[in-house]
């Protein structure tokens, strides 16, 4: 398939990354009151994250009001057919508070349970990733080029990534820790940015876990899209979110699996 196939909701997407960024902008980088959205924990939401939300679901609206919605802070609308819209207005709450430009706002279309097409938008950067079945592409300061991950198929020689090793349970931590232990270097604290940075073939490997379906859907076909492969660490089906492993190969999957099936739930 091409991306003329895709290009009606590739356009509608990136309309909603457009109205995304109007929306947030503002808000980067200034005094921001944080709410949290836990009783137990901590997770943060501010003004910026809803008016994200907000008009995207304007966008949709406008131009696919048939179509179902899932987003992270206005929750479920529900509509008839198998079409469905996943929204994380801010994926990376935590650096947008901090000043750090690894955020991104996440976009993705569901059909039929599947991701089939992707966006990761990094507003402040000006990147912005799409992917769809067959291919990916960024385009960043007028010029779009496409999206190929690295030939990597080494874990001893990959560069990997994760948000936080503080967010994996015990039994996860070991796992990862083994996978760590044998790859070459890792990085961490890039949320969604991670995921295109493998794409753009900067990252070979990236494991998380405890990630929402919003977290993950719109990555899926960004990376695939790329040539990459995402799996869950069983080696299943990733889109509906908890244990990811992305990777730029189907043998570095398999040789972090090695570590991480064990604590696979």
């Amino acid at each position: 398939m091409s991306d003329r196939t895709f290009q009606p909701d590739i356009g509608i997407a990136h309309e909603m990354a457009d109205a995304a960024r109007a929306a947030i902008k503002p808000y980067f980088r200034t005094a921001l009151s944080v709410d949290n959205k836990l009783s137990s924990g901590f997770d943060p939401v501010t003004a910026a994250d809803r008016a994200s939300e907000a008009a995207m679901r304007d966008v949709l609206a406008r131009l696919a009001p048939d179509d179902g919605i899932l987003g992270e802070e206005f929750g479920i609308t529900d509509a008839p057919g198998d079409r469905r819209w996943v929204l994380d207005p801010i994926d990376g709450t935590r650096a947008f508070i901090a000043g750090l430009p690894t955020w991104t706002v996440l976009i993705a279309l569901e059909q039929a349970g599947q991701p089939r097409v992707g966006v990761i938008d990094q507003p402040h950067i000006g990147e912005r990733f799409t992917g769809w079945p067959g291919g990916a592409s960024l385009d960043h300061g007028g010029v779009s080029r496409a999206l190929k991950v690295s030939n990597c198929d080494r874990l001893d020689t990959a560069i990997m990534a994760t948000t936080d090793p503080y967010l994996f349970e015990d039994g996860e931590r070991r796992a990862f820790e083994a996978v760590l232990d044998r790859a070459r270097l890792c990085r961490f604290g890039f949320d969604a940015y991670a995921y295109a940075m493998l794409a753009a073939g900067g990252v070979d490997l990236v494991i998380e876990s405890g990630l929402q379906i919003y977290d993950v859907q719109a990555l899926i076909p960004v990376v695939t899209g790329a040539g990459g492969v995402v799996t869950n660490w069983s080696g299943g089906e990733a889109s509906g979110g908890g244990q990811v492993v992305a990777a730029a190969s189907r043998s570095l999957v398999e040789q972090a699996l090695e570590h991480l099936s064990d604590a696979a739930v």
